[in-house]
């Protein structure tokens, strides 16, 4: 009866042994794939805000050649015409 018992109670303890291990494992998948995404989401994030400078000071280039080219047009014209 005693043997019984201590052989119930060993497989009772590995059965636990063995859904822990499984439950870390899928704490370990779950944690990589957490990791995984919070990376994807900062590279995606940091490549947005890039673009949007970039976008930013390609418009104030844009104005600064279009005001640039307008003083030296009425300059010139100014020249010619003086």
């Amino acid at each position: 009866m005693m043997a019984t018992r201590l052989r119930q109670s060993i497989h009772e303890f590995e059965a636990a042994f063995h859904e822990e291990t499984e439950a870390d494992r899928q704490r370990r998948e779950e944690l990589q794939h957490r990791a995984q995404v919070r990376t994807y989401t900062r590279r995606l994030d940091r490549q947005h805000k890039h673009g949007t400078l970039r976008f930013a000071l390609l418009v104030l280039l844009l104005i600064a050649v279009a005001v640039g080219v307008t003083i030296a047009m009425f300059e010139t014209l100014y020249y010619v015409m003086g």
